[in-house]
């Protein structure tokens, strides 16, 4: 509920404050006076998108805060807590606007969000005027709300996550055929290069280990003559035999030396033992020079055949393997796209008679949706004096979407027999306004803790007629809480709580000012909504009548 209204700044006035209660709270006052500044105050502490020059002339910048008590369990605490922000029973927006229409604002004085705002505005406030800015007039919200009066919410939202995965499922389907499909262009070169390079079975290092043993084959010959000048040089006729008659003269003379030949001795010993080595070392590579001839071409050949293959696909020689492995990959997808398709289609069947299932399900609740909506807008039309209107809730097929497959509309006719079509295009002003007050009762039934907001929805309506709407919002308003702003003396007479805005004019500088109404105010105030300007005695007669009628 509505407890409290700060305004300071804004448009025309200056400093308003406005302590609402429960019941029907009505706001009165001459065209013009102000009472939609008021409105469109509440909408922009409410984070509504708006007028963008609310600030009042010479201010440095607007304010405006508004203070909720909630009931436990009220739906803004599930918004609060999604915010990270601090929840109680009193529930305190501030925010404020610069004539720059730089905008800030609070939550029980925590920065917040517009839309975190707007989030706790649909749990807090209803607007609801002729001109239906929140979409009772739009087809294209009367499945949405059909949905929430029939507590369709589940299943909607079921509806919603098989047509999610159905829409992931044909994605995945196309992607899988498009892609086997730009295999299947490739199907011959594919083939013919899988099978090149599965005979030519490429290794990592291949090229550098080829082309080493190609070059030391090419110099074999030349080696051959070098190495064993080197082996002649190191064996018995060289090295060797002349490091061995070294150590024979030492090793006569070592008994006559008293040790001082030892050391020589064993480093000759230990030469030796490393020359035997050495010569061994230069055995072994020469064995590696006596190849067959042949093996020089095959060498070669594998050589040039790796390169020109590493050149014929643009990737290195030691790349070559890993590129085998990729086109074999791309392979065995095409030869298994087909049974991979056919599973992705199978998925596909499954999800969509899924989504079919949920949908027709849907469509089932909501034509019993449809039924009782209807009958209860015959019951509330016929207090309303439109006991003759019919109000139709008409399904239609619609193309398949997260929404299900129905297209929702509410058509009325005025009279038995009269065609029926559209709320905006059939009913007159005062029809129209009855027909919005209707709908929006059945829908916001079940709604607690919500202050509705009627801008003018008497318009249009007089005598008889307005005084049925005036009892239909003072019903509407038992155990919650309703703001009406009218222009209907009938309506008037219904609040339980009475404002009346006006103009005044100090210093030159016009405000618009917003005051409580005692007894006497408000007959005061009802018999100039009765008679204008010129207040007579009888027409404080006949708001009497009417203060009378709603106490009585």
């Amino acid at each position: 509920m509505l407890r409290h209204l700060d305004i300071r700044d804004m448009l025309i006035i200056d400093r308003l404050e406005l302590a609402f209660q429960p019941g029907l709270n009505v706001l009165t006052g001459e065209t013009g006076a102000g009472k939609s500044i008021l409105l469109d105050s509440l909408g922009f502490v409410l984070g509504w998108r708006g007028r963008a020059d609310l600030v009042r002339t010479g201010a440095d910048q607007g304010e405006v805060v508004a203070v909720f008590d909630l009931a436990p369990g009220h739906p803004a605490f599930t918004v609060l807590e999604a915010a990270g922000l601090p929840a109680g029973d009193e529930l305190i927006l501030r925010r404020v606007n610069t004539p720059e229409g730089r905008k800030t604002a609070w939550v029980n004085d925590r920065r917040a969000s517009g839309d975190v705002l707007r989030a706790l505005s649909d749990t807090l406030v209803e607007l609801h005027g002729q001109q239906d800015d929140r979409g009772l007039l739009d087809p294209r919200q009367h499945r949405a709300m059909l949905d929430a009066y029939g507590g369709l919410a589940d299943m909607r939202a079921e509806v919603a996550g098989f047509w999610r995965a159905r829409s992931a499922a044909e994605k995945s389907l196309a992607k899988a055929e498009a892609a086997l499909a730009d295999i299947q262009a490739e199907e011959e070169f594919l083939r013919h290069s899988v099978a090149e390079l599965d005979a030519l079975d490429p290794q990592p290092g291949e090229d550098a280990e080829l082309d080493s043993r190609r070059r030391l084959m090419q110099g074999a010959e030349r080696m051959r003559a070098d190495l064993a000048k080197a082996l002649s040089a190191l064996g018995p006729d060289g090295a060797e035999g002349a490091m061995g008659d070294a150590a024979r003269w030492l090793d006569g003379l070592a008994g006559q030396a008293e040790g001082g030949l030892e050391e020589p001795l064993a480093s000759i010993e230990r030469a030796l033992v490393e020359l035997g080595e050495a010569q061994a070392g230069v055995d072994r590579f020469a064995e590696t020079l006596n190849f067959n001839p042949a093996a020089l071409e095959e060498t070669e050949e594998r050589l040039f055949a790796l390169r020109g293959l590493a050149r014929k696909h643009g990737v290195a020689p030691d790349d070559l393997g890993a590129f085998a492995a990729d086109l074999q990959s791309r392979l065995a997808a095409l030869d298994g796209g087909a049974h991979q398709i056919e599973g992705l289609r199978i998925a596909l069947a499954d999800v969509t008679a899924e989504y079919d299932r949920a949908a027709a399900g849907l469509s089932d609740a909501r034509a019993a949706a449809a039924v009782r909506l209807d009958a209860d807008m015959a019951g509330e039309l016929a207090p309303l004096k439109m006991e003759r209107a019919v109000f139709s809730t008409t399904l239609a097929e619609a193309p398949a979407g997260p929404d299900g497959v129905d297209a929702v509309a509410f058509v009325v006719a005025t009279n038995p027999g009269a065609p029926a079509g559209p709320l905006s295009k059939i009913a007159s002003g005062g029809e129209l306004s009855r027909f919005l007050l209707a709908l929006k009762v059945c829908l916001t039934r079940e709604a607690e803790g919500v202050t509705m907001i009627f801008d003018e929805i008497d318009r249009g309506v007089g005598g008889a007629t307005a005084d049925a709407v005036g009892k239909r919002l003072a019903a509407l308003a038992e155990g919650g809480q309703v703001l009406v702003v009218t222009h209907s003396p009938q309506v008037a007479a219904r609040g339980a709580h009475h404002w009346r805005v006006a103009k005044a004019v100090r210093g030159g500088i016009t405000t618009s000012e917003v005051s409580p109404l005692d007894a006497d105010a408000r007959v005061d105030e009802v018999a100039r909504m009765l008679a204008g300007d010129t207040v007579t005695a009888a027409a404080r007669d006949a708001a009497r009548a009417l203060l009378q009628a709603r106490d009585g």
